[in-house]
């Protein structure tokens, strides 16, 4: 479904990846776990268009979308989550939602919708209500669900555990699983919490210093000593 190959790309002078190589199948959840600075997030946006690749091709469905505009690619069914939610903060939680649904066909509009608000009733009792005062939870299930409103086949998530308690967090994954198996939507995740990215994932890479330098299932990567010892241990494991 998705598939990044030989990838280069940076900003200005500063090369940020390094040749990586990454394959998201048809209603999979794949997860890529690193360390701050490693490049995850700067894939996640090289995949959707901007920076552009230096070198390399992004492959969606088997369409090659590397030069693609970035409205052409969300038209072919690419969203992104970024980090940070990134809500339009002022505009009210109906508005976000609308703004998602730019790229999709209006004749379903209403059926996105409520699809969304099914999957997130937290949203349907603040429809009218300004994004900026919802919770940091609230405000990532406005970011997936704004996602969500462009009909994607591929969704891509960039730290949707960042700056949550622990019982939102487990909340979120549970979300994301839910979405993948009744919506049939292949999920991307970028995540620091690998202990849940892991055990979610169908499978997960690694990446450091811009290259991917592991690969595997979920489980064989949390049962990776190296894993475990760079990633899971010392407190980070969250039951």
């Amino acid at each position: 479904m998705l598939a990044v190959e030989n990838l280069h790309s940076g900003y200005g002078r500063i090369q940020a990846l390094h040749g990586v190589d990454v394959h998201v199948g048809q209603g999979e959840i794949v997860t890529l776990i690193g360390a701050n600075g490693a490049g995850k997030t700067t894939l996640l946006m090289t995949i959707c268009g901007k920076p552009r690749a230096s070198a390399g091709r992004v492959l969606l469905d088997g369409q090659d979308i590397t030069q693609r505009p970035m409205h052409e690619i969300a038209r072919l069914g690419l969203a992104h989550s970024p980090e940070g939610r990134r809500i339009f903060a002022r505009m009210s939680v109906l508005e976000n939602l609308q703004m998602g649904a730019v790229v999709a066909d209006p004749r379903h509009f209403a059926d996105d919708l409520d699809r969304v608000l099914t999957l997130f009733p937290r949203l349907k009792e603040r429809l009218t209500q300004r994004g900026g005062t919802l919770s940091g939870g609230e405000q990532q299930m406005l970011a997936i669900g704004r996602a969500l409103m462009s009909r994607p086949r591929v969704l891509l998530l960039d730290e949707p555990s960042l700056g949550l308690a622990p019982l939102v967090v487990r909340h979120i994954f549970q979300l994301i699983e839910q979405i993948n198996r009744d919506q049939g939507v292949t999920v991307f995740l970028v995540e620091q919490n690998a202990y849940h990215a892991l055990k979610l994932a169908h499978r997960g890479y690694v990446m450091v210093n811009g290259r991917v330098t592991l690969s595997g299932s979920g489980a064989e990567l949390l049962e990776n000593k190296e894993i475990r010892a760079h990633y899971l241990e010392g407190g980070v494991i969250e039951q």
